[in-house]
Order: C-alpha cells, then sequence, then structure tokens
C-alpha cells in the first residue's frame, strides 16, 4: 500500500489513505470487561438492537486499553455518516498501531513516498474506534456507498503494546474525554508518570480484584454499566493511597519494599481490622454510610495517622493479620449510630465533601487518641 513515511525525533510512523471496507477487515475492536455483571449480557440484548449485538460479540479483554464503547454515541456516528453530503465523513485521522515491524520501500528519489507492507495479523485500534464501528454499520446498510470512501490513517509498527496503551492515555488524559478511574487503571503501563503513582495504581487494582480484599469488586473502576453495588470511585481510592504513598516513600520502601504486595497487604488487614469491629454496618450502604465513599476516604486518612505509630505496624509486621488494627480501633464500635443515613449529614454538617471528610476522619481519630 502507498505511504508517507513521517519522522519525528526517534520516531517513525506512516500516513495512509485506506480504503473502508479493506481497513474494516484489517482492525480488531476491543472494549474493556473486569468480571460477570460488567458486559452487554447477550441475553438481555434486543435482536433488534445491532450495535449492542456488535458490541457484545467484541473481544473482552484485561490487555485492551480502550473504554466501553458508547452504543448511543455510534448510532449517531451512523446516522452523520448517512445524511453528510458536501463535508468529509472522517475528516481526522485514524490511529492505528502493530507491534509487527513493517517493511517500507522508497519510491524513486523520495525519501518519504513508498510502498508499506501490511500486518499478518489485526491492527489494534489507539483512536477513532467509534468512527470505525459506525463505519461498520455504514457498510452494511450501504453497500454501494463504502467503495467511495477512505479513511486517513495514521500507523504505528514495531513497538510495545505498553506503547499504544501509553499514546492513548496522551491523546484522551482530559477530563471530558477519559474517566479518570480509567486512567489510574493505565499509570503503571506508561513511561512518563512517577513511581509512585504506578506503584499506588497497582495497590489499588489489588485491593480491586484480590479475594481477601475488603474491598473486592467494590471500586468503581470504570462505571456506567456494571449491575454490582459500588461504595467508591477508583480515582479518589487512587488519590487518598497516592497521598499515603508519598508521605511515607522512604518508610514504606525500606520497611515494604518495592513490591506493591506488600503495602496491599498493609492497607488491606487496616481494612480487614476496621471490618471485624464495625461488623454490624459493614457493606450496610443503605442504613449506614460507613462503607460510603466519604468515609471510606476518612478511613485511609486514619491509616495515614496510623502508619507513624511504629509499635503498631511492629506488631502487625510480626503477626500478618488484621488483629493489631482491630485492636487499635475498637473505640469506634460504639460510634456505629452516628455513620446511620438518616440523619447522617446533619450529624456531620459541611459545606461539600472535602470538608465532610476532615470531620469524619477528625472524628475517627479523636476516638482512637482520645
Amino acid at each position: 500500500m502507498l505511504a508517507t513515511r513521517i519522522r519525528q525525533k526517534e520516531g517513525t510512523f506512516y500516513f495512509i489513505a485506506y480504503k473502508a471496507a479493506d481497513l474494516l477487515e484489517k482492525v480488531r475492536f476491543t472494549s474493556r470487561y473486569y468480571f460477570e455483571g460488567e458486559e452487554l449480557a447477550q441475553g438481555k440484548i434486543s435482536d433488534h438492537d445491532e450495535v449492542a449485538q456488535f458490541i457484545a460479540g467484541i473481544e473482552r479483554s484485561e490487555k485492551g486499553f480502550q473504554r466501553l464503547l458508547n452504543r448511543q454515541k455510534i448510532k449517531q456516528i451512523v446516522n452523520f455518516y448517512e445524511t453528510v453530503v458536501a463535508q468529509p465523513m472522517i475528516p481526522g485521522t485514524v490511529l492505528l498501531f502493530t507491534d509487527e515491524t513493517l517493511r517500507f520501500q522508497q519510491a524513486g528519489d523520495s525519501e518519504s513516498i513508498g510502498r508499506l507492507s501490511e500486518p499478518k495479523g489485526k491492527y489494534l485500534v489507539i483512536d477513532g474506534q467509534h468512527r470505525l464501528a459506525g463505519l461498520h454499520f455504514f457498510q452494511s446498510k450501504h453497500p454501494e456507498q463504502i467503495p467511495q470512501v477512505e479513511v486517513p490513517c495514521l500507523l504505528f509498527d514495531g513497538r510495545s503494546g505498553d506503547f499504544a496503551t501509553e499514546m492513548f492515555v496522551i491523546i484522551n488524559s482530559t477530563h471530558t474525554r477519559i474517566n479518570r478511574s480509567h486512567l489510574v487503571d493505565l499509570y503503571e503501563k506508561v513511561s512518563w508518570e512517577s513511581p509512585e503513582k504506578k506503584f499506588t495504581a497497582k495497590v489499588v487494582n489489588l485491593l480491586y480484584s484480590e479475594a481477601d480484599s475488603p474491598l473486592q469488586y467494590k471500586i468503581n473502576r470504570l462505571g456506567g454499566r456494571s449491575k454490582q453495588e459500588k461504595w467508591i470511585l477508583q480515582s479518589e481510592v487512587f488519590n487518598e493511597l497516592l497521598k499515603v504513598v508519598t508521605a511515607h516513600q522512604r518508610w514504606i520502601e525500606s520497611h515494604l519494599g518495592t513490591k506493591a504486595d506488600r503495602c496491599y497487604a498493609l492497607v488491606r488487614d487496616y481494612l480487614k481490622g476496621v471490618k471485624e469491629v464495625m461488623e454490624e454496618i459493614w457493606g450496610q450502604n443503605e442504613r449506614y454510610m460507613f462503607t460510603r465513599d466519604v468515609t471510606l476516604k476518612a478511613l485511609i486518612r486514619v491509616l495515614d495517622d496510623l502508619i507513624v505509630d511504629r509499635k503498631l505496624i511492629s506488631d502487625w509486621d510480626q503477626q500478618r493479620t488484621h488483629q493489631p488494627f482491630a485492636e487499635i480501633v475498637k473505640p469506634w464500635a460504639p460510634l456505629a449510630k452516628e455513620f446511620r443515613a438518616d440523619g447522617f449529614y446533619e450529624r456531620f454538617p459541611a459545606k461539600g465533601q472535602l470538608e465532610r471528610v476532615r470531620k469524619i476522619h477528625q472524628r475517627l481519630l479523636d476516638a482512637i487518641v482520645g
């Protein structure tokens, strides 16, 4: 295929005008799912909703970095493709990636124009997945028009999958385009993020996924489609734990090491100790506010305070159980009634969540030290 080679510093990529029908045969659609219940269940999809049927059939892969495909957005794009006349259907480039190294053969004396080989496998879409999904349906509805459609593409080859992930983050890391909790998922894969953020992201991932975590599957990672009960946004857990990791960085490195699993064990056992003491109201989110986001954030701040208690941490390090934490937070048991949902905001009056988290944090801390 004819391509323009583009060089920027140490990077090389290619510009290609792909025939729409050819491109659709060469791309792999991906979406993000974590466990049963966070997907479009095939049995619940209308036989007439072809877009939903398409999304449900897409490969479910933890290795995919894309956001969940949006049915409404795809339908709007298809409608645009059908109604546009003079304006270009796809004026912006679609970004494609393959880990295969492609061959480029110069045309004559030109260093930039030449013939580029195609990959044996399929392209991963870095940016433009919804536009291509819309093109898929436009082709099925208007096959006679598809030969007239070419898609401008930028193609990146010969790199690791993390390169594609990093580019996705760079393109989408604004508040309006990417969910903050989704961005946390990607921190450990991008080269330019700080070690503290990568480390914290791993801890949060373990809190979400490990069977012995008191927060397993209760952290809202992507949102939107889950049928499971969620307690707190992943970005909120991440932000609170990042403060802990940053404040105690040297201590964590010297006592827990650089592997996230040991730091996870500390956070897990602390939360287990809290859960044991507050078992009566733990997870009772219709009647109590103890495992709601506002209190969970305060709980992490208490952990930040407790880490300076070297005797407590020494006891935990020797026993490696939640009991030292359960012992120290025992004074919280009589406070259970204060976390009833009924009247909670009057008992903890505040102008906003930041102030309320601070008040809950202080109330819990006072009960321990007072």
